[in-house]
């Protein structure tokens, strides 16, 4: 066996589902094909439908719809989903974020003082749908949620965020809690707390992000507009991009007001697969709910 070939194989199916998204954005205007994605990838065209299937819940062309840039722009327009109404209205249950959802702490100024100082931090490496997290927690909550397929490059990053703390590699309760957030049984989320150094802006903001129903998106334009600094659009990025916990606080769901997805601290193609891996579920979910609906009319 070649050395290439082996290489190949040893791939994990969600890193040849991001080099098969990378493919698609580059490619996106001329409608690749099943075979040609999958060729992309190195894997046959049966092997790859079944895999992005089982993965996704959808087909990948049916994926593919959901990260363009019409799909993205239609979700902005629409901006009253089911979600959106279950929200305003108090309602739990329509969104499989927004029912379960962690009140936002703000610290006290000494416990983060010096860099960490006498704050013992417990950690763990985790799968993800999409790749390896780290998950890091203090004694109040999460702290901490990388994505980060070198574990050695994530618990340097997790240690440079607070250089004098005390580390043990620990799964504990606060940890698992948040990692149900991947899982399709929502059961649990409701008992997610965190534990957040930032500043006052950067607080609100991160709070205003826990409005975005799953499924749904938003603009700077539009945070900026919620916080009540409709001139801070520029503001509210960088609050953004200082989020310390990936997907549980969801930066992924704000895009850019032209409809492009934009950065993300994680790389756009991994904000992609968010994307539409969130449309996928929550379309799956609205069919099965109308068809429960029909049962009973």
């Amino acid at each position: 066996m070649s050395t290439s070939k082996a290489s190949t194989q040893q791939q994990t199916d969600y890193e040849r589902i991001e080099k098969a998204i990378h493919f698609i954005n580059d490619t996106f205007k001329t409608q690749p094909s099943l075979e040609a994605i999958a060729d992309a990838v190195h894997v046959s065209p049966y092997h790859f439908q079944r895999m992005f299937t089982q993965w996704a819940g959808v087909s990948p062309k049916k994926f593919m719809q959901y990260l363009s840039l019409s799909h993205a722009k239609d979700l902005l327009k629409k901006r009253m989903t089911l979600q959106d109404a279950a929200y305003e209205t108090g309602l739990s249950g329509a969104g499989r974020l927004h029912d379960l959802f962690v009140r936002i702490e703000g610290m006290t100024p000494g416990e983060f003082k010096n860099g960490g100082a006498d704050l013992a931090i417990n950690y763990c490496f985790a799968e993800s749908p999409f790749g390896k997290v780290i998950v890091a927690s203090t004694p109040k909550g999460v702290c901490h949620l990388f994505f980060e397929e070198d574990k050695h490059k994530a618990l340097s990053d997790l240690k440079a965020r607070f250089p004098n703390a005390s580390y043990s590699q620990i799964t504990d309760k606060f940890q698992q809690d948040a990692l149900f957030i991947f899982q399709e049984d929502g059961k649990k989320l409701d008992q997610i707390k965190l534990h957040l150094v930032g500043s006052p802006f950067q607080i609100k903001v991160w709070e205003s992000l826990l409005k975005i129903p799953m499924g749904a998106l938003s603009t700077y334009g539009d945070i900026a507009q919620q916080i009540g600094s409709p001139q801070s659009a520029r503001a509210v990025g960088t609050a953004i991009g200082n989020n310390p916990v990936a997907f549980l606080i969801p930066c992924h769901r704000v895009i850019q007001r032209s409809g492009k997805f934009g950065g993300y601290m994680w790389g756009q193609d991994k904000k992609s697969a968010i994307i539409g891996w969130e449309a996928a579920k929550t379309e799956a979910a609205n069919v099965d709910a109308l068809e429960i609906g029909a049962n009973y009319a």
